[in-house]
Parts: C-alpha cells; sequence; structure tokens
C-alpha cells in the first residue's frame, strides 16, 4: 500500500523541514510506504534548496518545479499527475492541515471510504473578516452550486486513486479541486477538526480575504445560477420602471407639477447603469472561463522533476 502527499508549495522555506521531520515521525505507524511530492511554484527564498536536501536524506522525497507561478490548484492537480499511490492526502506544508489526522484518514480509506474530507470546527490565528468572507463563500457555493461541497472544507482531503483518475481526466482549466472531487462523487467521509494557526512564516493569500479568486471559480465554475439571477434582476427593475411610469402618469394627470431635472431621474439612470455593468461583469466571467476551456493551454508546465523515474 503505498501513499502519497501532494504538497503545494510557493515560499515556504521556514516549514520545510519541520513537515517533512513530523511527516515521518506519524508514518511510522502507518505506512512506510508513501512518498511525498512537493509541488513548487518557482520561489524567490530558499525552499527548493530545503527540498533537495530533503531528497538527498530520503529519496521518498521528491518535486516539481514549474516554469512559473501557476498557482495552488494547478500545483496540486500536477503533484496528483504524477502521484503513484494507492491513495493521495492533498495537504498544506504550513501544519494547519494537522498531521496527527493522517492515520485517521487513512483508517477511514481502509474502511472503503473513497474521499476523506477533514472539516474545520475554528480557524485560528485568521482574522475575524477573513473568516467572515470565508463563511459568506461557502454558504454562497453551498447554496447555488450544482454540485454538493462540504462547507468549512478546504484541499486537505484524502482521495483514492479511482478518484484521482477521474479528477485528471476532466479538462477544466480553471481547477477548484474540492469542486472536481465532489463532481466526481464516490463514498465520502468528514471528520471534524479544530484547525491550528500557521507555524511559520506567512500566508500566500490575501491576509484579510483569502483568495477571491479560488471563490470565483467555485462559484462559477459550479454554478449557472449567476447568469438566470442577472435576468431575474432584470425583469424586476424592468417592472419596476414600468410601475414608476404609472405612478409618475397617475400623479400627471392629477395635476401634480414635477421641478425640473427631477432627481428620481438621475437615480434610475444610475441604478439601470448599475445593473447593465453587474450584468455584463458576471457575462465576461463565464465568457471569460469559456476562452480558457476552448484555448486548451496546458495547465502547468513542470521546468525540474526530481525522484521520479
Amino acid at each position: 500500500m503505498q501513499i502519497s502527499f501532494i504538497v503545494p508549495v510557493y515560499c515556504e522555506e521556514a516549514n520545510i523541514q519541520t513537515f517533512v521531520s513530523l511527516l515521518k515521525n506519524c508514518m511510522t505507524s502507518v505506512s512506510e510506504d508513501y512518498e511525498l511530492i512537493f509541488a513548487l511554484d518557482p520561489s524567490p527564498d530558499k525552499t527548493e534548496t530545503l527540498i533537495l536536501q530533503e531528497h538527498i536524506k530520503d529519496t521518498r522525497v521528491k518535486f516539481i518545479k514549474f516554469s512559473r507561478r501557476f498557482g495552488q490548484p494547478m500545483a496540486i492537480l500536477a503533484g496528483i499527475s504524477y502521484s503513484k499511490g494507492e491513495c493521495l492526502i492533498v495537504m498544506d506544508v504550513d501544519m494547519q492541515d494537522p498531521i496527527e489526522l493522517i492515520p485517521i484518514m487513512v483508517s477511514k480509506w481502509k474502511e472503503g471510504y473513497e474521499v476523506v474530507i477533514p472539516q474545520r470546527t475554528s480557524r485560528r490565528g485568521e482574522p475575524v473578516t477573513k473568516k467572515i468572507v470565508a463563511s459568506i463563500g461557502y454558504k454562497i457555493i453551498e447554496r447555488i452550486a450544482d454540485i454538493k461541497i462540504p462547507p468549512n472544507t478546504g484541499d486537505f482531503r484524502l482521495i483514492s486513486r479511482r478518484v484521482a483518475e477521474h479528477v485528471l481526466s476532466l479538462k477544466e482549466t480553471n481547477g477548484f479541486f474540492r469542486g472536481l472531487v465532489a463532481l466526481v462523487g464516490f463514498k465520502q467521509c468528514l471528520i471534524p477538526f479544530e484547525r491550528p494557526a500557521r507555524f511559520a512564516g506567512r500566508t500566500n493569500y490575501n491576509k484579510f480575504f483569502g483568495s477571491l479568486k479560488i471563490g470565483f471559480n467555485g462559484i462559477f465554475g459550479f454554478s449557472s445560477f449567476a447568469l438566470s439571477l442577472s435576468t431575474q434582476f432584470g425583469f424586476l427593475v424592468a417592472g419596476f420602471s414600468f410601475i414608476l411610469s404609472i405612478i409618475y402618469a397617475t400623479m400627471k394627470m392629477c395635476g401634480t407639477n414635477f421641478p425640473l431635472g427631477n432627481p428620481t431621474i438621475v437615480i434610475l439612470i444610475l441604478f439601470l447603469g448599475g445593473v447593465q455593468l453587474i450584468s455584463i461583469g458576471i457575462l465576461g466571467e463565464y465568457i471569460g472561463r469559456i476562452y480558457d476551456e476552448v484555448r486548451m493551454r496546458p495547465k502547468f508546465i513542470a521546468e525540474k522533476t526530481i525522484g521520479f523515474n
């Protein structure tokens, strides 16, 4: 039984050695047959050097270095495509994805679950604004998505080889990993846990809002609700304008005089202009994603790989 760990990294020199050490200690009681794949966006710090040092000490440590920064979602898919394990565990290197959950996740997989997802019950060390944005984002995705994505979950999860192959068969350029796994389906379970604060270093996402790009991929990539919402809103505004015109006509016939440059006209013009811009923006989000898919550009380009046959 081989287990593959997929760890996307960028500017994580402060965490590499501690993470590898803790993972090795944990795996002594789980399985010695594993591979640790670091998917590295080119970093200006010593992340690559430290990973190479760990590879020299233990050949189970491998890494993929990309030709440029492709981002976390593509790094995860790259790691999956290079992996050989019967099950795969995707996690971050900052220890916010607790290593001590690995034995529980593997045991659930042995019980027959093909997707095992740790679910956060708390988020330590994060600003209130980021928690609020995350909460709202999960609620929106849960409400409008065509698939069921468990709330308060990240990319930290275990998937079977069968699930991994089906995820790779999906050709979506804007990869929202947790959405792709949900789309594939299969038997899954949740493991509640308290998410600890970051061990060292600084997050690569916005401190207060997280990754809005990944959130938008979840909203626009797995639901057409925004398109229907703009249509419904357009009908609502049109209906409101029709009713307002009747009110104005009735008031005019009753002898009401309106001042020159009625402020209502200005308000309505600005309101309608805002609605139009929002609708065009929503269309742009979908059209941009269609354009990305049609071009069929590679999801990632590996400059260097070490540890793979």
